[in-house]
């Protein structure tokens, strides 16, 4: 029997991740919906085929479209994944297991996630974790409204509970992609910082690369992942640096103007 969930995820250009994240919660919910940003690979077909629903709705940021999301999930029950995600057996069944004696009482519930890199089948015993909130009641809980952030925010400080297993999280499709991701996110990053008129001291930009590197590698854990732990550490010190480097710019533009 399905559950009384709505499952929805948001892409472009997903057509290599999409079927892992598709096929991790098909058979056990009741919808899932596909909200397409306009990609020209065959994500649509792809989504299509393995049963979603797909809608297409311009790109408006992360808040806005997953808030366009959520409207059209028909549960009150909603579980969010993106492209790079699967459910793992484990927390699958967790799931299931809430739905024994009608449905849960909390308002939402965190899930734990950890990071594999593009080859991984299973990631390292060590490997980066943290937890998200991803499944909630949308009559108590929903996403807020932001460009680059897309956090889900409790409504009347409403009970969150936690879930057993995984989410496993395949950030990048490969190098290419991650620096392409890097050069949007940044810039995103950039304009937001500069909108709220923080100060960004020169000499951040020195340091940045030595700090992040630091903390991607050891405090993250990237040591685990071996060289492509060396790897991610370089592109985490690269992405943090190009942010600042845009905050810099733009407000020397913004001096100039």
């Amino acid at each position: 029997m399905k559950l009384p969930i709505s499952v929805f995820i948001i892409t472009k250009d997903e057509e290599e991740r999409l079927p892992r994240a598709i096929n991790s919660v098909k058979g056990w919910v009741d919808e899932i919906i596909v909200i397409d940003s306009g990609s020209t690979d065959r994500t649509v077909e792809i989504a299509k085929d393995l049963g979603a629903l797909v809608v297409f709705n311009e790109w408006k940021g992360f808040g806005a479209q997953k808030i366009f999301g959520e409207g059209l999930c028909r549960n009150k029950w909603v579980l969010n994944i993106d492209a790079d995600e699967e459910i793992t057996e484990g927390l699958k069944n967790n799931i299931i297991n809430l739905f024994k004696n009608g449905e849960p009482g909390e308002s939402c519930f965190k899930m734990f996630w950890k990071m594999l890199f593009l080859t991984d089948e299973k990631p390292p015993v060590l490997g980066l974790t943290g937890r998200f909130v991803r499944f909630y009641n949308k009559e108590k809980a929903g996403f807020r409204d932001s460009t680059i952030h897309d956090s889900v925010i409790v409504k009347n400080g409403g009970k969150i509970g936690v879930l057993n297993g995984f989410v496993y999280h395949r950030c990048f499709k490969g190098l290419k992609h991650w620096a392409d991701k890097i050069n949007v996110y940044s810039t995103m990053q950039a304009e937001e910082w500069v909108a709220k008129q923080r100060p960004m001291p020169g000499f951040r930009i020195v340091i940045e690369p030595f700090l992040a590197f630091f903390k991607s590698y050891f405090i993250r854990r990237y040591v685990v992942y071996g060289i492509d732990g060396i790897t991610a550490s370089m592109m985490y010190a690269y992405s943090k640096t190009l942010r600042l480097a845009k905050v810099r710019e733009l407000y020397k533009l913004k001096k100039n103007s």
